[in-house]
C-alpha cells in the first residue's frame, strides 16, 4: 500500500473517531416515556450526581398524581453513552421506584434513555410482602425545545 492509500485509511479512521466522539449523551433536560410520563433532570455535577422532577402518567394510587422528586447518579468516566440510576420518592403514595439504565445516541443524533425499574409498594405485613414489588421497562426520548430551569425545583 502506498503513501496515498495509507493516508486515506488514516483519514477515514480519524473521521470515524471524530464522528463517534461527538455522540455524547447528556442526561440533563426534559424527557418523556412511551406512556406519557415526563421527567426533568437538572444539571449533573462533577461527581455524576443529579436531581430532578418526575410526573408519572400512570398510577394505581387512589390519590391525585403529583410531581415527585428524583435523585440519582451517572458514571462520568465515559460521557458518550453513560449508565445511570435514580430513585423516585412518590409524593402522592408510600411507594418508591428505582430506575437503572443507559443513555444511547443513534446514528441520527437522537438520544434515548433505556431503563428498567422496580416499584416497591408498602406491604401491609410480611405475609403480603410477596406481591409488593413490580418490575418494568421504559424508554424515554428527549422533549425538544423545552428548557430546564432551576425554578422548576419549586414545583414540589
Amino acid at each position: 500500500m502506498g503513501k496515498t492509500g495509507f493516508s486515506l485509511l488514516l483519514a477515514m479512521g480519524l473521521v470515524t473517531l471524530s464522528t463517534s466522539s461527538e455522540k455524547k449523551c447528556i442526561l440533563s433536560g426534559a424527557w418523556q416515556n412511551e406512556l406519557g410520563s415526563n421527567m426533568t433532570i437538572f444539571a449533573v455535577n462533577k461527581a455524576g450526581q443529579f436531581s430532578g422532577l418526575y410526573l408519572t402518567a400512570v398510577s394505581a394510587a387512589k390519590k391525585p398524581i403529583l410531581v415527585s422528586p428524583i435523585n440519582g447518579s451517572q458514571h462520568i468516566d465515559s460521557l458518550e453513552q453513560p449508565t445511570f440510576g435514580f430513585t423516585v420518592k412518590w409524593t402522592f403514595s408510600d411507594s418508591t421506584t428505582v430506575f437503572v439504565g443507559q443513555c444511547f445516541v443513534d446514528d441520527h443524533g437522537e438520544e434515548t434513555l433505556q431503563t428498567m425499574w422496580l416499584l416497591r409498594e408498602k406491604a401491609k405485613s410480611a405475609e403480603n410482602n410477596w406481591n409488593a414489588t413490580m418490575v418494568g421497562t421504559n424508554i424515554f426520548t428527549r422533549i425538544k425545545g423545552q428548557k430546564v430551569s432551576e425554578s422548576m425545583r419549586n414545583d414540589l
